[in-house]
């Protein structure tokens, strides 16, 4: 009898401690699984999602979402997620064969519905939305059913906050981008133009609010907040190209910068095209090799992403020096760029910093 009541204090202690241990667990299970396709997407859902959410990129920090290759237990996860965030345009072409052998049957989010691709913008200029008054920060009374998104549709806008009138100069195709290259496909880095953005930041707040209704007022708060964070990012990213040269080239891994290039009114080149599995031909790189020495290109630019062979050959060629390494299609592991708006920071100081004159005054 001496040991009855110490037994059960201990089976009652280990039977507290089970429990204590257990609440962990149960809490995860009760956040909002997200499956996102690639790093930048997931960083974009935990600032919306906060607490309420736990994210998995199948295609991590610096990792290639245009040429990875699903492995099995991404299906397997998936079956399991309660919402899945994706790019569209084309850009994950493995995606919708994922879902498929995943059997995935929740909600999605296609990131950029709502935002038209630089080509069929391109088509209807001259049609854009006079105002541009973004109501996307009164979301209190419509329906987000079906992600029908008409008040973010930023494509085709003329970007009134982004004027750079010092820059437009036709002539030097500041407004476009790898301009050596004849591009079939659709440019998918819509995400590269922070005011583009928020139609990802808006999209992806109703896929949340469709997977958990019960958190919806503070999907909204949050994504409100990141909003405003972004149009920040905006007006201080123009202050830093508004200080280059308006005859400056950039030269990057892939084409890209394409939105960016049109949002801020610089100019991008690249040895590949608009994918990575893309390689350059000789005639191209020869091309390319010109166009840098007769014109104002004082620096190259790494991208996190892609291999640094091209542009080092490219350093080697023409003299020129590497100043840094941007990103583009993936987040750093770690430090600045391990966030979408650290990331574009990241780009905008690097670029400041490299190609810059503080005594170049814009005379036009």
């Amino acid at each position: 009898m001496p040991f009855t009541i110490p037994f059960k204090r201990h089976a009652a202690l280990i039977a507290g401690l089970s429990a204590l241990l257990a609440t962990p667990s149960v809490l995860a299970e009760e956040r909002v699984q997200v499956i996102a396709s690639f790093s930048i997407l997931a960083d974009m859902v935990e600032q919306v999602g906060g607490e309420h959410v736990e994210v998995d990129a199948l295609v991590g920090p610096n990792g290639d979402a245009h040429v990875y290759s699903p492995r099995p237990d991404d299906a397997r996860n998936l079956a399991h997620a309660d919402l899945v965030v994706f790019n569209g345009m084309h850009f994950e072409g493995w995606m919708e064969r994922l879902l498929e052998a995943g059997d995935y049957e929740g909600p999605k989010v296609v990131a950029t519905a709502g935002i038209a691709t630089q080509e069929e913008a391109a088509d209807s200029q001259g049609h854009a939305h006079a105002g541009h008054d973004h109501p996307d920060h009164d979301h209190g009374e419509h329906d987000h059913s079906g992600h029908d998104h008409a008040e973010h549709d930023h494509s085709d806008h003329d970007h009134a906050a982004h004027n750079h009138a010092e820059h437009d100069h036709p002539e030097h195709a500041h407004h476009g981008h790898g301009h050596l290259h004849d591009h079939g496909g659709q440019d998918p880095h819509a995400w590269l133009d922070p005011m583009l953005g928020k139609t990802y930041v808006a999209n992806i707040r109703d896929g949340l609010i469709a997977a958990d209704p019960a958190h919806e007022a503070e999907y909204r708060q949050r994504a409100q907040a990141y909003m405003a964070e972004l149009e920040a990012l905006d007006a201080e990213i123009r202050e830093q190209m508004s200080a280059l040269p308006e005859s400056t080239s950039i030269i990057t891994g892939h084409d890209s910068f394409g939105y960016f290039a049109k949002a801020y009114g610089v100019s991008f080149l690249s040895p590949v095209g608009l994918s990575t599995a893309s390689e350059p031909s000789a005639a191209g790189m020869a091309e390319l090799i010109d166009v840098i020495k007769a014109n104002d290109v004082r620096a190259l630019f790494h991208e996190n992403m892609t291999s640094p062979a091209l542009i080092d050959q490219l350093a080697e060629e023409t003299g020129r020096p590497v100043a840094g390494t941007l990103y583009s299609g993936a987040l750093a592991p770690e430090g600045e760029a391990s966030t979408y708006i650290g990331m574009m920071r990241h780009n905008a100081h690097v670029l400041h910093d490299a190609l810059a004159e503080p005594e170049h005054d814009h005379e036009h």
